[in-house]
């Protein structure tokens, strides 16, 4: 497995991180697709097994429910010292005041409710999963300062958002005196590019480390355009994001299919592949619902795409109006 750092911290970091969204209780939370405790543990362990050692979730995902698959599997097939977790705040965990959002004292809830329900005393990086703007961005940023400062959080990142909050944040940290957002998870593949005119180069010339969720477009860019899924089909969040592109969406499927043939590489890892090639990566966040798609992201490392595979890959893209902030 290949390693890197994540961004300017010190963390060492397997090129590909585990997505675990698809790892939590089916009744729970928003996402019926999901593989329960029993099922989920074959693929954190075989993951392990590959010398992948990030591991991404959410307070949110399955109504917190995969953080405890997660946090167990971790504890029984894993030592602390070797493994990075990753968590993140901002949805609704409870109804009424106070339930979501980014405010001082959904931090400080929420932080503790994840280490307790993740089984440990701190994560190595503490992510907010959206802009609020509902909250001051001061107070979010203080709030995050102090759970670092507390020991119950290594670093801070931030998720998708428009490069001017980005930027703003990163300003009114480095103001303060304020622990600084390290990493920038955010919507990038081979359908949507948009993230490469202004919040790539930023993250590049702040050595902020890259970590994007949906490398495979949830899916898209694994089979034939007309293809579908279990869940694709219920995927609310994932049909709007591609909801207006169909028609150039499709093309730059087909031309990976013919890329992927002519190399003779199964279309997942040629476009990890893609992802994997732009300098401002880290490590992409891969989900997997079955065990052969964890060998397709670990087999994408050792894929040097050329130029010429590149241009080809790149040709059809058409731009695209912003997606995956709200």
């Amino acid at each position: 497995m290949k390693t890197t750092r994540l961004g300017r911290t010190g963390l060492e970091i397997s090129r590909i991180c585990l997505g675990c969204m698809s790892y939590g209780v089916p009744e729970r939370g928003n996402h019926p697709w999901t593989l329960g405790d029993a099922a989920s543990r074959p693929f954190i362990k075989k993951a392990l097994d590959l010398g992948i050692n990030f591991f991404d979730t959410a307070n949110v995902y399955s109504d917190g429910t995969s953080e405890e698959i997660v946090g167990r599997a971790l504890v029984d097939y894993a030592r602390r010292g070797e493994i990075v977790i990753a968590t993140k705040v901002h949805g609704r965990m409870h109804k009424g005041p106070n339930g979501a959002g980014l405010s001082k004292k959904a931090i400080f809830a929420e932080i503790d409710a994840s280490l307790k329900r993740l089984g440990t005393d701190y994560v190595d990086l503490y992510q907010i999963h959206r802009w609020d703007y509902a909250v001051p961005i001061e107070e979010t940023l203080e709030a995050l300062n102090d759970v670092v400062r507390a020991g119950k959080a290594l670093h801070i990142g931030a998720s998708s958002m428009y490069a001017w909050q980005f930027a703003r944040s990163l300003y009114l940290s480095d103001r303060h005196g304020w622990a600084r957002f390290a990493t920038m998870q955010n919507f990038v593949n081979l359908l949507y590019r948009e993230e490469e005119r202004e919040m790539l180069p930023l993250c590049k010339a702040e050595g902020i480390g890259v970590i994007p969720w949906s490398p495979l477009a949830r899916g898209r860019l694994t089979r034939d355009w007309d293809q579908t899924s279990a869940r694709s089909e219920t995927d609310e969040f994932g049909r709007s994001l591609y909801a207006t592109t169909g028609e150039g969406d499709r093309k730059v499927v087909e031309a990976l299919a013919a890329v992927a043939k002519r190399l003779d590489r199964p279309r997942a890892q040629v476009a990890l592949a893609w992802v994997l090639a732009k300098s401002e990566v880290s490590a992409p966040i891969v989900g997997a619902t079955r065990l052969e798609q964890l060998d397709d992201a670990v087999a994408a490392l050792t894929l040097v795409l050329s130029p010429e595979d590149i241009a080809e890959l790149e040709a059809p893209y058409v731009p695209h109006a912003v997606a995956g902030h709200a």
